[in-house]
């Protein structure tokens, strides 16, 4: 992550040397990107109903829902009957084994756009296995670090969907890397987030810009996560959509004083 934020710096100076948005950088040619919305674990089917509903009457395009054993089949059900039009997928954050094929096998019910992580980061061989066995899409998240790990999971078929989180990968160029590849691959992608400020918030608005990002991400409005971001304008969603910045640069302004009033320690490298 660390790399990722400096990298991600190099690439907002050369945007704005060279007098273009850091989405016309990286080769995005969307003005507008679509969002989708993550929600955990309830207390109970009849809280999470409420909440996706809420969402969905904000226009949200997509409905991401946590899932482990135990909370998994029967969410999924009722969710497809209460929401028969919307696109809903699950995520597991390695919750199962392949051992539990048999019952994730009866997610591919409800026509979900696809289950993330089903199984552990390093078992790409067994997501393989279990892909070969479900017609639901798997889509790797915490076993893609880098391209070659994409190259890895696709050649084997351990996955039909690629979540790339800017951080974990180490940075805007290999996220554009692992792009490149999937579309290369007829693999789509779509842009996790990791609890991003307004400045990381930003570089995933401008790499979900690029073509072969046809899924709706993460990225929300800044108000969900952050009282005061330290951006302005702060990132909104509205209707579903997010309008991606046309100004030079990430196309928000870092508001320093803000900055100062959450750092808690300061070191400078000359």
């Amino acid at each position: 992550m660390a790399k990722s934020t400096i990298e991600g710096a190099v690439w907002d100076i050369y945007a704005q040397q060279t007098n273009q948005s850091l989405a016309s950088a990286l080769g995005g040619k969307k003005d507008k990107i679509e969002v989708g919305i993550s929600i955990g674990i309830q207390k109970s089917i009849d809280e999470l109903v409420t909440i996706v509903d809420g969402y969905v009457k904000e226009g949200y395009k997509r409905i991401k829902v946590k899932i482990k054993p135990g909370w998994d089949v029967d969410v999924m059900r009722t969710l497809r009957q209460k929401f028969p039009d919307v696109a809903i997928m699950a995520d597991a954050n390695s919750a199962y084994r392949l051992e539990d094929a048999e019952l994730l096998k009866q997610l591919d019910e409800f026509n979900l756009t696809m289950v993330e992580q089903p199984l552990a980061s390093d078992d790409i061989i067994d997501h393989a296995t279990l892909q070969k066995q479900m017609k639901t899409p798997i889509c790797l998240d915490e076993s893609i670090h880098s391209l070659e790990d994409a190259r890895k999971a696709v050649e084997l078929g351990a996955t039909k969907i690629i979540n790339i989180k800017i951080g974990r990968v180490g940075g805007l160029t290999e996220a554009k890397k692992i792009h490149d590849y999937c579309e290369s691959q007829g693999i789509p992608v779509w842009c996790g987030g990791m609890l991003e400020s307004g400045i990381g918030r930003a570089h995933n608005v401008a790499l979900t810009t690029l073509s072969n990002f046809i899924l709706p991400g993460d990225t929300a409005s800044s108000s969900r996560y952050w009282e005061k971001d330290i951006i302005e304008p702060e990132v909104v969603a509205e209707d579903g959509y997010i309008q991606v910045p046309q100004t030079v640069g990430i196309g928000y302004k870092v508001n320093v004083d803000t900055v100062e009033s959450y750092t808690v320690d300061k070191k400078i490298y000359r």
